[in-house]
């Protein structure tokens, strides 16, 4: 992507967020069922669909499953077994649940709504073995892991859970910046292996946060939230998107530049961008040596947006302060290279995970199934 450029490219492009140009698809000629919804709708997809950025907004309702109808029962649902223990029986009234663990692969049957985690890809050929979905409620907040398109050419709703997860993925942002910046899991490991011999001045020495610059690449929901808790820190806060923020400007003093500038500048660099052509790898070889030296890059965004390797050569070569990551390319996979790298923590994609965001993430999936089910439009769709 060219560094003179707001990321997204030219402000005329895509529908906002960091959306690609708006363009008309055709069904991909190996499906047939596709092809034939393609026909059923005009022979195109919807340019909607093409925009990777969720617009799912809050709708200002309640997200209360149970007050679903109580004339609909029965409906069968596959629901992953790793969210049974987060919900509550009222929450699946209507419902004949079957608890799917999200190691084993999604099983043909008249099923009317799904509940996978970001770990299970529901792409065509998944679809295809439900041939009476209604929608994919997908418990996250990306949706990366449905084929949004081959959903909606079969007219399956797909859903995601917006909102709930922006506080506690930013205080990890945090607890990662504060680690790296004051080395904690080097001196942990230090005292936990006996290897400590005393107080020393020059002793896992970090920096001082306050003067400092954070850069944020994208800013949503979750990087705003981590810019405002910049601020009594006394950071200087930069930010590069597509499309400008007045009011997180105006609450926090963050001020709009490009992203060559933002790389130069930023003593902090974190990473809040979705996961589009544009943005997968744009933490590379070359922008990494544009970064200042000795900077501190956080990661709790997407796992493709860094490319691992570079960032361990870095990090192996003294250019960067540290690195905080929760999130990786090929999870739960992490390369060799990186595990061995200087300066870094490396967390388990823990970014939503608070007994309350677990919950509140739970509810608003199954309360998408039960408005979808009850005939009424979808809490928070991915699209519309």
């Amino acid at each position: 992507m060219p560094h003179g450029v707001w990321l997204g490219g030219s402000p005329r492009r895509g529908h906002g967020g960091f959306g690609l140009a708006a363009r008309r698809a055709e069904a991909p000629a190996g499906d047939r069922d596709l092809h034939q919804a393609a026909q059923d709708a005009g022979g195109v997809v919807s340019p909607a669909l093409l925009q990777v950025e969720p617009r799912a907004r809050a709708r200002g309702r309640r997200l209360d499953p149970s007050s679903a109808d109580e004339e609909v029962v029965g409906h069968s649902v596959l629901i992953a077994a790793e969210l049974q223990r987060l919900l509550e029986p009222e929450q699946l009234v209507g419902l004949d649940v079957t608890w799917l663990p999200t190691d084993q692969p999604t099983p043909a049957g008249d099923y009317v709504a799904l509940v996978p985690l970001l770990s299970r890809w529901v792409g065509g050929s998944e679809l295809k073995r439900l041939p009476k979905l209604k929608i994919v409620a997908t418990c996250a907040v990306g949706h990366d892991n449905v084929d949004v398109v081959a959903a909606e050419m079969r007219r399956v709703t797909v859903t995601n859970t917006p909102d709930v997860l922006t506080d506690a993925t930013a205080d990890l942002a945090w607890a990662l910046i504060l680690a790296c910046a004051r080395h904690v899991v080097a001196g942990t490991e230090l005292v936990k292996s006996a290897s400590w011999t005393g107080w020393h001045p020059e002793l896992l020495l970090g920096i001082e946060l306050r003067g400092r610059t954070l850069g944020l690449f994208g800013a949503g929901r979750i990087g705003q939230a981590v810019g405002r808790r910049a601020v009594p820190f006394g950071m200087r806060i930069l930010y590069t998107t597509r499309n400008p923020r007045p009011e997180f400007e105006r609450e926090s003093g963050a001020v709009r530049v490009e992203f060559s500038r933002l790389l130069k500048e930023s003593d902090v660099l974190s990473l809040h961008a979705p996961s589009v052509p544009e943005t997968k790898g744009i933490i590379n070889a070359d922008t990494l040596r544009q970064m200042k030296p000795g900077a501190i890059l956080i990661n709790t965004a997407r796992g493709d947006l860094v490319r691992e390797e570079s960032l361990a050569q870095a990090l192996e070569e003294g250019r960067l302060g540290g690195a905080g990551l929760d999130v990786y390319l090929e999870e739960p996979a992490v390369h060799a290279r990186l595990r061995a790298a200087p300066r870094t923590v490396l967390l388990p994609h823990i970014g939503s995970a608070t007994l309350e965001t677990r919950r509140q993430m739970a509810t608003i999936a199954v309360a998408n199934v039960q408005a979808v089910l009850k005939g009424d439009p979808a809490l928070t769709p991915v699209f519309g």
